[in-house]
């Protein structure tokens, strides 16, 4: 964050690629004289900031994440609930943090799929305020139906919808990556759905269970609880590989193969100026923590995927995201 500049969009100026740049002040900064190691990191409790409120997909990330990392350092590791602004506000209190290694971030994948495309005005920058450490794992998105709608396949919801265009309702949050993943399918499977703006999986799920939507489109952890109850119907997973828990649950790929994967997902940064030394000693922690068996466990059993990847499959990553939704947030943010 730069005091005294003029309130600029979440990316770069234009011409500059978020990525791109992120990518080269990475390559600045592996370029700079070594400073001497901080061997004793950490010596405090360190604090992990996400944008979402307790309970949400990503806090029950941050908190797995927290413990086996409090259980390697020895010292613990606190996740700060600071939602609202679509994330602004979370990476607003990341950025004024002192870059000392004590306070990382983790924000969802809109920070950077849609705040780079969107309106939004704030004095944040992800690309340049921020030290990338790592990719955490990704979630893929369900689409489950309420049971009145009458389909057991997605197949046959994508036939009904063809049949009763704008009628079949589907709930998300304006511009998340529900919402977004919705305008995907009706892209994909050239069919017209009804988009209710609603707060999130919970108020859909009520919305569905009064008869009021007929479609959820998540990740498990925000409506396991409807699937497991008989309320929500899963019709597909909008993912490259079937879920553990849910093996007889087909790909979207398998009804629509042109359908790319939707999925949340999770990288760990900290604020810009935190010592190189520190940077590096973070990266090589976290991809240990992940092929720690007990985590891989826990991101099993809410059908998370961890992906130690590098810092160049990171950015890499992280283009194919924002290549694959700027047209659909493009889309949305013109209606």
């Amino acid at each position: 964050m730069r005091a005294g500049r003029p309130a600029a969009s979440i990316h770069p100026p234009t011409g500059a690629h978020p990525v791109r740049s992120l990518l080269l002040g990475l390559l600045l900064v592996l370029g700079a004289a070594a400073t001497p190691a901080h061997a004793a990191y950490p010596e405090r409790p360190v604090s992990i900031i996400v944008s979402v409120g307790p309970g949400a997909g990503p806090d029950v990330i941050a908190r797995i994440l927290a413990d086996r990392l409090t259980h390697l350092w020895g010292h613990q590791v606190l996740v700060v609930n600071r939602p609202g602004g679509g994330g602004i506000i979370a990476a607003q209190a990341a950025a004024l943090a002192n870059p000392d290694g004590y306070t990382l971030f983790m924000p969802v994948s809109s920070a950077f799929t849609v705040l780079p495309e969107s309106r939004t005005k704030t004095s944040v920058d992800i690309a340049t305020d921020f030290s990338l450490i790592g990719f955490i794992g990704d979630q893929p998105m369900m689409i489950g139906a309420a049971p009145s709608l009458g389909v057991s396949t997605l197949q046959d919801f994508i036939a009904l919808a063809k049949q009763r265009p704008n009628e079949i309702l589907y709930g998300a949050s304006r511009l998340s990556l529900p919402h977004m993943t919705g305008e995907l399918l009706q892209l994909r499977a050239d069919i017209k759905l009804g988009y209710v703006p609603t707060t999130g999986a919970a108020k859909v799920i009520q919305d569905i269970m009064s008869g009021n939507l007929s479609v959820v489109i998540d990740s498990m952890p925000g409506i396991a609880g409807a699937v497991q109850n008989g309320d929500v119907k899963l019709l597909a997973v909008a993912s490259d590989r079937r879920l553990t828990n849910y093996p007889n649950v087909p790909l979207v790929r398998d009804t629509l193969p042109n359908f790319e994967p939707a999925r949340g997902w999770f990288v760990l940064m900290a604020p810009a100026k935190t010592p190189e030394p520190i940077v590096r000693q973070l990266e090589a922690d976290l991809r240990k923590v992940l092929v720690d068996p007990e985590l891989k466990e826990k991101f099993e059993a809410i059908d998370t995927f961890p992906r130690p990847l590098s810092t160049a499959e990171t950015l890499e990553y992280i283009r194919a995201e924002q290549d694959l939704w700027r047209p659909i947030v493009r889309q949305i943010g013109s209606e």
